[in-house]
């Protein structure tokens, strides 16, 4: 049985990016959290959906959680205030928003045929 190579795409805080053979794979990288997302989390994934709707390198994205607990626990509760969740700007967010809308122009591409 052979061992994929995956190679780093960026560098993030959050999250993981890299890519093999035809797939972009976003792992989101906080298992001590069951892999709950903030705004920092959701922008590097915004920013990576980005990167493989315009690399043309990238036929399939897989999104998947770190650790064997949970893909992900939804938002983080420890960062939630009035009006969403509290980036380190100290502004408030629903930034899960921008990956969902991230999300559907990398389906439409995969979709064409």
């Amino acid at each position: 049985m052979s061992t994929r190579k995956w190679q780093p795409i960026k560098e993030y805080e959050d999250i993981l990016f890299d890519f093999y053979n035809g797939i972009g794979r976003i792992t989101i990288n906080r298992p001590r959290y069951r892999n709950a997302f903030t705004p920092t989390t959701t922008g590097e994934m915004s920013d990576a959906l980005r990167i493989c709707r315009e690399e043309q390198d990238i036929n399939v994205v897989v999104i998947t959680g770190a650790g064997d607990k949970a893909f992900c626990s939804g938002g983080d509760q420890n960062v939630k205030g009035k009006g969403g969740y509290i980036g380190k700007d100290g502004v408030p967010r629903l930034s899960v928003l921008d990956v969902q809308n991230k999300s559907v122009p990398c389906l439409n591409r995969s979709l064409q045929w």
